[in-house]
């Protein structure tokens, strides 16, 4: 369901230019706080909520906005995807993503997506404001921490041996439905792709993780996926 939020200020504050924003969130109270916490910024305000990609994309073709703020774990969706679809479609329209996931796995990838910013769901607030300031002035906003390590790969080169970061989107995709106890056949109706895709993805994946084995890649895929408590 999609809320409207209308900030009626008082008449000495409507001079001010509001920067229109959107969050798409599939979280009702999450989508609450954060849309009240950015509302009581003078120059900022949460005009929509959505709760899918789908009702983001309809609402963002019918709507002047400034930024959006998205999870990149929407339900039934990959916010890669969604991401790319956004860049094609809205390419003068930033994204920020707002995730529960580590940075060293999705930041690049969400970069590289085309999102102008990555945020962890547990920083603080006014971190939160000051990355969507960021992402608003044209800059690309991610943690110190972050920074430090992509220019680091930077100026080592590519690093070796292959670790998780290095599979490909797709490839992501089907390690964490894998360690969510999926099988070839159900990765393929979730994706909608053919199950010898799906066995390809999984052999790649072998090879790139240095894995012997189909039941080696379950049991990786099922401890990184209970280590980093993905849902």
């Amino acid at each position: 369901m999609t809320k409207v939020q209308i900030d009626d200020n008082s008449k000495d504050r409507t001079s001010l230019k509001k920067h229109k924003i959107m969050i798409v969130d599939d979280h009702p109270i999450m989508r609450e706080g954060i849309a009240r916490r950015i509302s009581s910024e003078s120059d900022m305000m949460v005009c929509f909520e959505a709760e899918s990609a789908q009702e983001a994309l309809q609402l963002i073709e019918k709507q002047d906005l400034d930024l959006v703020l998205l999870d990149i774990s929407l339900e039934a969706s990959s916010g890669l995807d969604v991401l790319k679809d956004l860049r094609t479609r809205f390419p003068e329209l930033h994204t920020l993503i707002l995730s529960m996931h580590e940075e060293s796995l999705y930041a690049e990838r969400a970069l590289r997506a085309g999102a102008r910013g990555y945020i962890m769901k547990g920083a603080s607030p006014e971190t939160l404001i000051q990355a969507i300031r960021q992402v608003l002035a044209g800059e690309i906003y991610l943690s110190e921490s972050m920074t430090k390590t992509a220019l680091a790969r930077i100026g080592n080169g590519k690093h070796s041996p292959y670790t998780i970061e290095d599979l490909s989107d797709r490839e992501l995709e089907v390690f964490q439905l894998i360690g969510r106890g999926f099988g070839t056949r159900e990765i393929a109706t979730a994706l909608h792709l053919s199950v010898k895709t799906i066995a390809s993805h999984r052999e790649n994946m072998k090879l790139k993780l240095n894995l012997k084995s189909s039941s080696a890649l379950v049991q990786h895929a099922i401890h990184w996926a209970q280590t980093n408590q993905m849902i």
